[in-house]
């Protein structure tokens, strides 16, 4: 039986700006960074409430991995906000919205009420978007 996601995968243009942006301005921790293959690392980081969670700032490069084709695609992809998306929760939305804005973090759209509760919306300097929520929004059972 499956008992938990340890690590998942954002897509990024540029490692160290992604690092930048991820630690900085989101406030997230390094969890890895270390060498991987010729011009790459293994680079993962974690909200600060959620260490068991790693996210892998993973980037498109032509390789072994990406054909030049396929490396292509998925930044077009990246640049048109629609290789990856993701929910991201916190405390208080309108604090948090007013400290990432002050930190540079380019928002797509200010806290906002719709149906199922506030949501605000910001992207990374890849081109991933992502809405932002306040804890109250989601019914948990922990």
């Amino acid at each position: 039986m499956i008992t938990r996601l340890s690590h998942t995968t954002i897509f990024v243009r540029n490692q160290d700006s992604a690092y930048d942006f991820y630690t900085n301005k989101l406030g997230f921790k390094v969890v890895n960074d270390m060498p991987m293959g010729k011009d790459t690392r293994w680079l993962t980081v974690s909200p600060p409430d959620q260490p068991n969670l790693e996210i892998v700032l993973f980037p498109i490069t032509v390789g072994k991995m990406y054909p030049e084709e396929t490396a292509n695609i998925m930044l077009e992809l990246l640049q048109k906000g629609k290789l990856n998306n993701g929910v991201f929760e916190c405390n208080d939305i309108y604090a948090t919205y007013e400290e990432l804005k002050s930190k540079g973090v380019e928002f797509l759209k200010a806290p906002t009420e719709e149906f199922y509760g506030i949501e605000a919306q910001f992207k990374d300097d890849s081109g991933n978007w992502f809405s932002l929520q306040p804890k109250s929004n989601f019914t948990t059972t922990e």
